[in-house]
C-alpha cells in the first residue's frame, strides 16, 4: 500500500533508498541502538544526515531544513525506519528544534538551532516528575525569578539518554498561585549548570536509556525562557502533538513483522498445532499494521491538501504503539526459551549468549517496548482526546 508518487516524488525515494545504502554507517547496525551505541557512534549518522541536508524533515529552509512537502516528510520516514536506521535525535530535531523556531527569539533561534543540526547540542526532555507523568500539569520543579536569572528547585524522572545530553528542556512551574496549567513555563537549562546532577535508572530490561535529573538551586537565565512566562503549557502541548506524530512506527512494525515471520519459519515445525496459532497471530497484526498504514497515508493526502489532520496524532500514538507491543510478545513466544536471557550491558564481544543471534534481544524488545503506550501522554489520555474531540464526551 503505497501514496500515488508523483514522477519527481518516486525519483526522491529511491534517491533516499540508494543514499540510506550507500551511507548508513556499519557499525550503528546493532541491536539496539539506543543502548548499545557509544554517543560519538549515535552521531555518525546523524552528523551524515546533516552534511547531506536531510537531518531535519519538519523543518522550513529558512531555519535549515530541506523544506519538504509532506508528501516527501512521509516517505523519508518510511524508508528510514524501513531500513532500520536510527532516527535523528528525536529530543533535539523533533520536538525542541520546532518549539524554538516556533516560539523562540530571534537570539534562541541563532544560538541554538545551529548546533541542533550539526548535533554539537543533544537535548533531553524535562518533563517528567516523580508524581508527574501523564498529567503534567501537575509539575512541582519551581523556577523562581532572581534579577536576570531564575533559581531552579526540582527533580525530573525517565529522563531519556540524559547522560548524554548539554542541554535540558523544562516544564517549571513560575506561578504557583496560578491554576495548574497556567504557571508552567518552559525553560532551556544548560546540563553543566552547578547544581544539575544525573542519576542512571537501570529498566528492566538491563539497559541505562533513563535517568534522574535533580536539579538544586541551579542558576538560569532569564534569557532561555522560551516565549512567555507561564505561557509554558501551550509550547509544551505543541512539542507532543509532533512527537505523537511519528509514533505510528509503520516502518518498524512491517520490518518486525518480517522478523517475526523468519523467526516462527526457523523455530515453530508446521506439523506443530502452534504453527497454525502462530500464522493467525501474525496476520491478525499485520492487517492491524495495514489498517494504521492506510489511516496514515489518508492523513498524509489530508493534510498534503491542508486539512487539519484534528486528533490523528493521538490515533497514531494508540494504534502504532499498542501494535508494536503486539509484535514484541509474538517474537518472544515465538522464541521459547532462547528469549528468556538478556544481555549484560554494555556488550561486548566476550560475552557469549545462547541460541540464535535473534534470541539475544528478545526479551529486551519486550521489556522496553512496554514503556511506550505510556510515554508521550498515556494511551488512556489519548483515547480521552479522541473522545472528546471526535465523540464530544
Amino acid at each position: 500500500m503505497e501514496l500515488a508518487l508523483s514522477p519527481e516524488d518516486a525519483a526522491f525515494r529511491d534517491e533516499v533508498r540508494a543514499f540510506i545504502k550507500d551511507n548508513y554507517p556499519a557499525e550503528m547496525r546493532v541491536p539496539n541502538p539506543e543502548t548499545d551505541l557509544s554517543k560519538e557512534q549515535m552521531l555518525l549518522w546523524h552528523r551524515i544526515l546533516h552534511k547531506r541536508g536531510w537531518i531535519a524533515p519538519l523543518w522550513p529552509k529558512e531555519y535549515g531544513g530541506p523544506g519538504w512537502s509532506i508528501t516527501r516528510r512521509f516517505i523519508f520516514e518510511q524508508e528510514t525506519t524501513r531500513a532500520g536506521t536510527m532516527p535523528p535525535l528525536a529530543f533535539s530535531v523533533t520536538m525542541v528544534g520546532p518549539v524554538i523556531y516556533t516560539f523562540g527569539s530571534d537570539a534562541q533561534k541563532n544560538k541554538f538551532l545551529p548546533r541542533i543540526l550539526s548535533g554539537e547540542d543533544w537535548w533531553c526532555q524535562g518533563y517528567s516528575e516523580p508524581g508527574s507523568g501523564s498529567d503534567l500539569a501537575t509539575v512541582r520543579t519551581k523556577a523562581v525569578r532572581d534579577g536576570d536569572h531564575y533559581i531552579v528547585n526540582g527533580h525530573k524522572t525517565w529522563t531519556t539518554l540524559a547522560q548524554h545530553a548539554d542541554w535540558i528542556f523544562c516544564l517549571v512551574r513560575t506561578d504557583p498561585a496560578a491554576k495548574p496549567q497556567s504557571g508552567i513555563s518552559f525553560l532551556l537549562i544548560d546540563m553543566k549548570s552547578p547544581g544539575v546532577t544525573v542519576r542512571p535508572i537501570i529498566t528492566i530490561d538491563g539497559s541505562h536509556e533513563v535517568n534522574d535529573v535533580f536539579l538544586e538551586n541551579v542558576r538560569v537565565p532569564a534569557e532561555n525562557l522560551i516565549g512567555e512566562e507561564n505561557k509554558g503549557w501551550t509550547y509544551a502541548k505543541f512539542l507532543l502533538g509532533n512527537e505523537r506524530t511519528s509514533m505510528a512506527g509503520i516502518g518498524r512494525s512491517t520490518r518486525y513483522i518480517e522478523r517475526l515471520k523468519r523467526i516462527v519459519k526457523a523455530e515453530i515445525p508446521e506439523d506443530d498445532p502452534a504453527h497454525l496459532e502462530f500464522i493467525r497471530d501474525i496476520a491478525r497484526v499485520e492487517l492491524d499494521v495495514l489498517a494504521l498504514e492506510a489511516t496514515e497515508l489518508r492523513v498524509v493526502a489530508q493534510m498534503a491538501r491542508g486539512i487539519d489532520p484534528g486528533p490523528a496524532a493521538s490515533l497514531f500514538k494508540i494504534r502504532g504503539t499498542e501494535i508494536f507491543q503486539d509484535i514484541t510478545e509474538l517474537t518472544h513466544r515465538a522464541i521459547g526459551n532462547y528469549g528468556l536471557a538478556i544481555r549484560e550491558h554494555p556488550v561486548s564481544a566476550n560475552h557469549f549468549m545462547p541460541g540464535p543471534d535473534y534470541g539475544h534481544t528478545a526479551s529486551e524488545k519486550y521489556l522496553n517496548s512496554r514503556k511506550l503506550s505510556i510515554y508521550g501522554g498515556s494511551n488512556e489520555i489519548q483515547r480521552n482526546i479522541i473522545a472528546k474531540a471526535v465523540l464530544g464526551l
